[in-house]
């Protein structure tokens, strides 16, 4: 039984797919650029920007594997095949998960950078930010196999038909993907962020009241400030992927059969242009970002001792 898809009307198709194609290029194209100005410059290698770097990668693999497939999958017919399909499912949840866990592990390293700004050092090294990243994908590669299990050791062409692509998930998979990648992480993200607002205006309040007696500690207050500015710019790329990925995820949940199928397709576009946006938050927001993307695009990265030029 072959599945049939919503007729769109062909400048329409045209359209979707000179925008969404253009919204992939940049993706790939920017957190490539993230992914080599962090990489390259040691002055970059820091905890912070290791999960940065994490991020740029998930983000990376959305617009290079993920945005690609879900244009054909949501404008077309699958032409495929089965394996390829769930191949396509297994990444892109793998990658969403990575990138909750990821989101986690940024608000958890400004909650410290803000709360606990003495004891930051010691516990938020560059070895543990690495280990929580590396669990963080194996986790969620691991995660993505027990949620697709079923359909990795049979085929449930029962459950689907030639030109769709579903994979089934069970009820109780269903309810634990709930829990684990949207309520608790979400739910934690909130917390964390509302804690480290809380202390930062706090903060800020506070170097503003005793002006003089701060200009006689400028190092401690270059350190404040800097520390507050990162937890601006990084809750804003929270709230950004908060309000792309809650919509995504509560149309997974419902069930894209319950939903328009232009609704659908609309938030996993929105989800996909989350990615997009990030590194254009970097630049916003981080002058080491601008200054880093200019050396790359320029080629001086190619000179001997490009990865010691100063970039803070």
């Amino acid at each position: 039984m072959s599945c049939k898809k919503p007729a769109i009307a062909r400048s329409k198709a045209v359209f979707l797919h000179i925008v969404l194609s253009s919204v992939s290029f940049l993706t790939v194209a920017l957190n490539l650029l993230v992914i080599i100005s962090v990489s390259h410059f040691r002055q970059l290698h820091t905890p912070t920007n290791i999960l940065l770097l994490s991020l740029a990668v998930s983000d990376f693999l959305v617009g290079l594997l993920l945005s690609p497939a879900e244009i054909l999958r949501s404008t077309a017919c699958w032409f495929l095949g089965q394996p390829t399909c769930l191949m396509y499912i297994f990444v892109s949840l793998t990658v969403t998960s990575a990138s909750v866990g990821i989101m986690v592990l940024i608000s958890a390293d400004r909650y410290v950078a803000i709360c606990d700004p003495l004891n930051y050092p010691i516990r938020i090294t560059d070895r543990r930010v690495q280990l929580c990243v590396c669990l963080c994908w194996l986790c969620s590669i691991a995660f993505s196999c027990f949620l697709v299990r079923d359909d990795l050791h049979q085929k449930r062409k029962q459950n689907s038909c030639y030109g769709k692509c579903v994979v089934v998930v069970q009820y109780i998979a269903g309810v634990v993907d709930l829990i684990l990648t949207f309520i608790v992480p979400v739910t934690v993200i909130i917390v964390l962020y509302m804690r480290v607002f809380v202390v930062a205006v706090s903060q800020a309040r506070s170097m503003r009241s005793h002006a003089t007696a701060v200009r006689n500690h400028l190092p401690m207050t270059l350190t404040k400030k800097s520390e507050l500015k990162a937890a601006r710019t990084l809750g804003v790329l929270v709230l950004v992927f908060l309000m792309c990925f809650c919509p995504y995820y509560c149309v997974s949940l419902v069930g894209e059969e319950f939903i328009n199928s232009s609704s659908a397709s609309f938030v996993a576009y929105l989800f996909g242009l989350n990615s997009c946006l990030n590194p254009l938050i970097y630049a916003m927001f981080y002058p080491w970002f601008r200054k880093a993307v200019k050396l790359v695009v320029t080629l001086q990265i190619l000179q001997p001792g490009s990865s010691e030029v100063s970039i803070l």
